[in-house]
């Protein structure tokens, strides 16, 4: 979809006085979580930790995210990013079918997609997918889940991303189970041997919209001279919706 230029806007928002957030255009501070887009068109947000995360180690994150109460005239969806884009913190995709991600890169990500986008392939009903480099056309035929939950809602739902880089895997759960899985070399495959990426949120709309922000629960790391047990937590449970 086209979109007029936008003037890109850096806040520093902190999140529970714990988390620091770079937010860029539409996204900002809501309480103890981060708006990415209002309920209105043709809206992009983004939000980066200003802590980056270090691929040689484990880690676990866990966030409430809300995608709106719009079904049928809802979109367009968020995404959780991994990236070392060239461009850095100021780092953002194009939006609508893009979802503030398309064209980031190198970077890995999940989506959380609302919307039917025919030409990405997009199935039917709502869908968790694993991104990589800022493209999120889907392969034919469709290699994710036969069916997914609605995730507009208006309810909060539990997502919980987690990387063991021993044996290289990817597990994704959403609201308590399992919605997506992979095994990738992330720090040779995806960033050219680079372990230090920065992670955060992308969301968009387009004609259709939604309210969409996201709230940090845990986010918990092992050090490798820890390697059994996860060597910071962090906490911070978000509104109930």
């Amino acid at each position: 979809m086209p979109r007029t230029l936008l003037t890109l806007g850096l806040l520093l928002a902190g999140l529970t006085g714990r988390a620091q957030y770079v937010t860029l255009l539409d996204a900002a501070p809501m309480g103890d979580c981060i708006r990415l887009t209002p309920d209105e068109p043709y809206r992009e947000g983004i939000a980066y930790s200003t802590a980056r995360l270090d691929l040689r180690n484990p880690f676990e994150v866990e966030f409430d995210i809300y995608l709106g109460d719009k079904d049928d005239l809802g979109a367009d969806g968020i995404t959780f990013v991994l990236h070392n884009d060239p461009r850095g913190f100021a780092a953002a995709g194009f939006f609508g079918e893009g979802m503030g991600y398309g064209n980031i890169a190198p970077s890995v990500a999940v989506e959380f997609d609302t919307y039917q986008n025919y030409t990405r392939n997009d199935p039917a009903h709502d869908h968790v997918a694993l991104l990589v480099n800022g493209a999120n056309a889907h392969p034919d035929p469709w290699p994710e889940q036969a069916a997914g939950p609605n995730l507009e809602d208006d309810r909060l739902h539990s997502f919980r991303f987690r990387w063991n880089p021993a044996d290289q895997r990817i597990l994704v759960h959403l609201d308590g189970r399992v919605v997506c899985e992979g095994k990738k070399d992330l720090i040779n495959a995806v960033f050219d041997g680079n372990p230090s990426v920065i992670w955060g949120f992308t969301a968009s709309t387009g004609r259709k919209h939604n309210l969409q922000y996201f709230c940090l629960k845990r986010l918990a790391i092992n050090s490798n001279s820890a390697p059994n047990s996860f060597a910071a937590d962090k906490s911070a449970q978000g509104p109930a919706k």
